[in-house]
């Protein structure tokens, strides 16, 4: 059964919809027609594909294994078209990728502008989650791939490419001590600090430092959300511990300073360029990941220890 048959276009949407007269309506056909269709596919498959309730229909277990695969099948067919299309030297295409919040700004996005600006052949599919949530629709092959945070974290993935970026203390440029080569949180004990509150990602390191330094600084301000931390810390509310990733931009245009941490065990933050181990990635997706890949390797730590 092909994954563009008429019986698989019928199953998907009355799955979808759990109704046989709603599905009839969106694909514009009669109800009876669909209904003879998943009939004659249940009597050769020798199984139920739906119960058949007062409200409507439910797929039954073989219906849900049907419904995954026709998804699967549908979607590994546009990337075989999309395969043939360049054997005939078509330019079109279809790219799926996910990122993390912290870099919906910044060096990434002129680099997704820069694709959009060159291939105005290609759909470019941007999705925006955590890492954890990237990682998943990489491996439901819902995304061709995905740039996540720490992916040792994350099973059954490819990395393709990473940069490791240390974390550190992080104030306004004209800070006293912005010009320091290393620091510790010591010295800052006279500063309001702004704390990364769960679930940032770097919200449970920051926590360990402190604890591990025993260090409790008076009238903090904890944030969850690292773009209004950043306006802080522009605006001189304070000081905070981030990964570099996180004012990489900033600190590049001179208005927010980096400063490595002195004598700490805190793990940098790893961002990695991940895909499936066994996804077949079509032209476009590989020029889009080159294109990343010169970001990421362009992200290397330049700081002075």
């Amino acid at each position: 059964m092909s994954p563009f048959s008429r019986f698989a276009i019928y199953f998907a949407e009355v799955a979808r919809c759990g109704s046989l007269r709603r599905a009839a309506e969106k694909l514009h056909i009669s109800a009876s027609a669909i209904n003879r269709q998943i009939l004659q596919a249940e009597e050769e498959f020798g199984t139920p594909l739906f119960e058949r309730l007062p409200e409507g229909l439910r797929m039954t277990t073989a219906g849900e294994l049907l419904y995954d695969n026709i998804l699967r099948w549908q979607k590994e067919f546009r990337l075989t078209r999309q395969k043939f299309d360049e054997l005939q030297g078509l330019r079109r295409g279809t790219v799926n990728v996910g990122l993390v919040q912290a870099l919906a700004e910044g060096s990434f996005a002129t680099a997704l502008s820069d694709i959009i600006a060159d291939c105005p052949w290609l759909e470019l599919v941007l999705q925006v989650a955590d890492s954890h949530t990237v990682s998943q629709r990489i491996r439901q092959a819902d995304l061709d791939f995905g740039l996540i945070l720490d992916p040792e974290g994350q099973a059954g993935l490819s990395v393709l490419a990473f940069v490791e970026l240390e974390m550190g203390m992080v104030m306004r440029a004209d800070h006293p001590l912005a010009s320091s080569g290393r620091i510790s949180l010591g010295e800052l004990s006279g500063e309001r600090h702004i704390l990364p509150g769960a679930p940032l990602i770097v919200h449970e390191r920051v926590a360990m430092l402190y604890r591990h330094h025993d260090f409790s600084p008076a009238n903090t301000v904890s944030c969850n959300d690292i773009r209004l931390i950043k306006s802080l810390l522009l605006k001189g509310s304070g000081v905070t511990v981030l990964s570099l990733l996180d004012v990489h931009d900033e600190v590049k245009r001179g208005q927010l300073a980096f400063v490595p941490l002195r004598g700490t065990l805190l793990r940098p933050l790893t961002l990695a360029l991940c895909t499936a181990p066994s996804r077949q990635l079509s032209r476009p997706a590989q020029m889009a990941i080159q294109k990343l890949t010169a970001v990421l390797e362009a992200m290397q730590p330049t700081v002075e220890t």
